[in-house]
């Protein structure tokens, strides 16, 4: 039996919950004005921050907890009371398992801040921007409330000028709490570190700008596996400069991608196993191509697991050519939060993770 009180809420707001999906990188007014209109219908607002657990790069150079932070300081106290943030972890090269991850979180906060005996009014709410916003379609179980585009704002332009002129930012577009958050980051060692990456790859690009169209690029990597450890090098250069990476490269025009895998292997660092074991003991190789995958441009790359033989003494490495460092970590210790660009999904796609 519905109380009064329930049954206005309900006539109030048609949604027990309203889910918005996005990066927020950062949070602009599109977004600001896709969640007014969630407060509108929705009882709760759940937003999801998608590319959660991920280092700082260019295409996402804010944490969660920072964008938790543009969000809430853009709406007041009662609003807030009515949003829930929580974050989403990308799972690249595996849609099924992005669904059920999506599913869970939802029905894990629903269970938590719903408490009448009814089933959940939960609505699925965003705009038709592009493909990335193919995601209103997968949830069938769930309403889809489609709104326009705000002002046809994209986030991509905001970072583009953040990075590169802060004098072409336009203020118009982000509101007044986030662009005061955003000269906080400017003056900060994070900012600094981001914006030296950005003239890396705009010089980077320059080198193929006359190309009569954009290049794409063909690399290896190889994730070697020995007695529940991973052989990882810790990158000297830009991009992704001190973060973790699998050993690999570019291919050269005179080699196969099996012989640049092996060259770059050796290169990286100085792995003292012969060549006939190493390719004895290739298990399975698979192309990886998410198209945002590298800062770089157009990256299409093998991937190559090889699983040596267990032994109680780990061969040794030391990091050469690109590589800082060498090392072998415990599966336990991978963190998503230190690998280079999509490296962390490759390793759990081999691993059977995904």
């Amino acid at each position: 039996i519905y109380s009064k009180e329930f049954a206005a809420v309900k006539t109030k707001y048609p949604y027990d919950f309203l889910v918005f999906i996005g990066r927020f990188q950062p949070f602009h007014k599109g977004h600001q004005f896709v969640i007014n209109k969630a407060l509108e219908r929705g009882q709760k607002v759940i937003v999801l921050c998608g590319s959660a657990h991920q280092p700082r790069s260019l295409r996402n150079p804010w944490y969660v907890r920072e964008r938790e932070e543009m969000i809430r300081s853009c709406f007041s106290q009662t609003e807030n009371r009515r949003i829930i943030i929580a974050p989403l972890m990308d799972v690249l090269y595996n849609d099924e398992l992005w669904i059920r991850n999506v599913q869970q979180t939802i029905k894990g906060i629903t269970a938590s801040h719903h408490n009448q005996p009814h089933p959940e009014a939960i609505g699925l709410i965003g705009h038709s921007k592009d493909s990335t916003s193919y995601y209103l379609k997968l949830f069938p179980q769930w309403s889809s409330v489609e709104i326009a585009n705000y002002q046809s704002i994209s986030s991509t332009p905001i970072r583009q000028a953040f990075f590169e002129n802060r004098e072409n930012l336009n203020i118009e577009v982000l509101p007044q709490e986030v662009l005061a958050f955003l000269e906080k980051f400017s003056n900060s060692s994070d900012y600094t570190y981001l914006q030296e990456e950005w003239e890396f790859i705009q010089q980077y690009k320059q080198g193929w700008q006359s190309a009569p169209y954009p290049p794409t690029f063909v690399t290896v990597d190889a994730v070697v596996i020995q007695s529940g450890h991973i052989l990882l090098v810790e990158r000297k250069a830009r991009p992704g400069k001190g973060q973790w990476a699998l050993p690999g490269g570019f291919v050269r025009q005179q080699e196969t991608l099996i012989e640049a895998c092996l060259r770059e292997l050796r290169e990286e660092t100085k792995l003292k196993v012969p060549e006939p074991v190493l390719k004895g003991s290739i298990l399975t190789q698979q192309v990886f191509d998410e198209p945002n995958r590298s800062s770089r441009g157009r990256t299409i790359t093998h991937g190559f697991h090889i699983e040596l033989k267990p032994d109680t003494t780990l061969p040794k490495v030391k990091g050469g050519d690109d590589a800082k460092n060498a090392f072998w970590l415990p599966l336990a210790q991978l963190d998503s939060t230190q690998l280079y660009e999509d490296h962390y999904f490759i390793i759990q796609k081999f691993l059977g993770l995904l």
